[in-house]
Parts: structure tokens; sequence; C-alpha cells
């Protein structure tokens, strides 16, 4: 199966904000320059899925309007970006340094700003792909957010073994507006 998975557009925030789960807007500039970028590439008749947060449903909508002959739109949670808690519209450069080395000390199970861990983002996103390879589709879409192609690229290098480690979680991620596809 083929795994399309792109990343909203640009959020319409000052920059150096975190802004994991909180539903912020994408720029409808960046969104439409995006999904006129995008819409060409997709394969027709492939599934699409989109996060429930309103900057990855912006994107996936522009697509549409864009390619008709694309299937409706399904919402998935799942494909939300990580809860950072506490530290959601914080600038990441006023979060403490301690807060950053007691997650890279204990990257899969810490609770960064104390909602969800990265280990839960693997786990529901391994989860949401096990839903979609039972439908057994050949190409799938997902607009999402840049941790859940993170959490998609770690289950495809690593299966569903748990992470140990921060260095096992990958590194790139598309740009905003931008996208990669995976064979799974």
């Amino acid at each position: 199966m083929k795994l399309w998975l792109l990343r909203h557009a640009r959020v319409d925030l000052a920059p150096g904000l975190c802004y994991g789960a909180s539903d912020v807007p994408a720029q409808t500039e960046h969104t439409l320059a995006a999904a006129e970028t995008l819409a060409p590439l997709l394969p027709q008749g492939a599934p699409l899925w989109v996060s429930g947060l309103v900057r990855a449903r912006q994107l996936a909508e522009a697509i549409r309007q864009l390619r008709p002959d694309m299937e409706p739109v399904h919402t998935d949670a799942r494909l939300n970006e990580m809860d950072f808690g506490q530290w959601e519209l914080q600038r990441w450069n006023a979060i403490p340094r301690a807060a950053f080395d007691t997650w890279l000390a204990e990257f899969a199970h810490h609770r960064f700003g104390g909602a969800e861990s990265t280990q839960e983002v693997i786990s529901r996103v391994a989860a949401a792909l096990h839903d979609l390879r039972s439908t057994q589709p050949l190409e799938a879409i997902w607009v999402t957010h840049a941790g859940v192609i993170r959490a998609v690229q770690y289950l495809a290098a690593h299966g569903e073994k748990p992470i140990q480690a921060a260095s096992e979680w990958p590194e790139d991620a598309p740009e905003t507006g931008g996208h990669v596809c995976l064979s799974l």
C-alpha cells in the first residue's frame, strides 16, 4: 500500500509557538497554494482521511475543491497532532530546559506538557494504520501533522516495537504544505 502523507499549511500564528493539539487555523493563501501543488499529484480513487484539527481539514477541503473526483473526506482524530498539554500555545524557547531534558530522558512514556506521550501517539497512529490496512486500499491519503507523519515513518522502520529513545524518532517531516509518500 502507498500512503500519501500531507502536512497542513502554515498556521496563522506567530512563529516559535508550540501548537500541537491546539485547533488553530492555517493561512488561507498558503493552504490554497499547497492544494494547487498537491492536488495534481494525488491518485484517483484513493480514500482521503484527515485529522480533526481545522488546519488539516482546510487543506483537505481545498484539495477536494480542485479534485471533485476524490472521495469524501473521512475525519479521524487519531491523525491529530500530539497534545503538548500545558505547553500548548507557549513559545518553544520559554519552555524550561528541564522539561525537554525529562522528555528526552524518558522519551517513550513521558507526557511532555502533561497530556500525551510519544508512545501514545505512535500507538494511536498504529491503530489508524491497522484500520486503514484492513480496508486494503492500494493507495490512501492522510492530511495530517508532522508528529503523525514521524509516527508513520517510525512504524514503517520499526514495526510496532515500542520506541526506546529519542534517537529512534524520525527527524524529517515535510514542511508545512508538503508531503511524503511511503510504501507500507
